[in-house]
């Protein structure tokens, strides 16, 4: 089973709108090991980041982070080591449009 490390996701969501910033490929494991979210504006803003299986519907039960806030010019950094099967996704929500988020992580073939 080959691994590929890898960003597997690159994201800066306009504000107030949930996007998927991770979905494993078919016939695909993956391991997130990181993610960070950066806050490139002046005031705080807060996030979410959620991890849905199959790619169903985000629900209570899904979320990683919830309105966490993070400081203007700040960076939030998180060693996570989530582990995901084919089709399943991590979703990313912010209440400005300031805010960045990556993953990364292996992908598993």
């Amino acid at each position: 089973m080959p691994v590929a490390y890898k960003i597997l996701g690159q994201l800066a969501p306009p504000a107030t709108t949930e996007q998927d910033l991770y979905t494993v490929p078919a016939s695909t494991e993956a391991v997130a090991s990181s993610v960070t979210i950066t806050n490139r504006g002046a005031t705080v803003a807060t996030f979410r980041v959620a991890v849905v299986q199959a790619g169903g519907v985000t629900a209570n039960t899904d979320y990683l982070y919830y309105d966490l806030p993070i400081a203007g010019y700040d960076t939030f950094i998180a060693t996570i080591g989530v582990t995901l099967e084919a089709t399943d996704v991590i979703r990313a929500y912010a209440s400005s449009a300031n805010l960045t988020f990556q993953l990364f992580g292996s992908e598993i073939t």
